[in-house]
């Protein structure tokens, strides 16, 4: 267990250039960009909702979850 702490310290502590730090962030930022933007369609395309007033069948079709005499509510 210490054994990989202290090789855990030693990488965390060995110097990094300012090109490579800024590469990093940046590679890290683009990536958090890219997977929000996919993921966000993905999961809109997988789950529509219904608005309320829609017709429905079930609560779990509504966005707000309550289906009443067949219409989202």
């Amino acid at each position: 267990m210490n054994d990989k702490f202290d090789q855990l310290a030693k990488g965390l502590a060995q110097s990094v250039t300012r090109r490579q730090a800024l590469k990093k962030f940046g590679v890290g930022l683009a990536g958090m960009a890219l997977a929000c933007f996919g993921l966000v369609g993905k999961v809109e395309a997988r789950n529509p909702c219904l608005h309320s007033g829609a017709p429905c069948k079930r609560g779990k079709q509504c966005c707000i979850g309550v289906c009443n005499g067949g219409v989202c509510g």
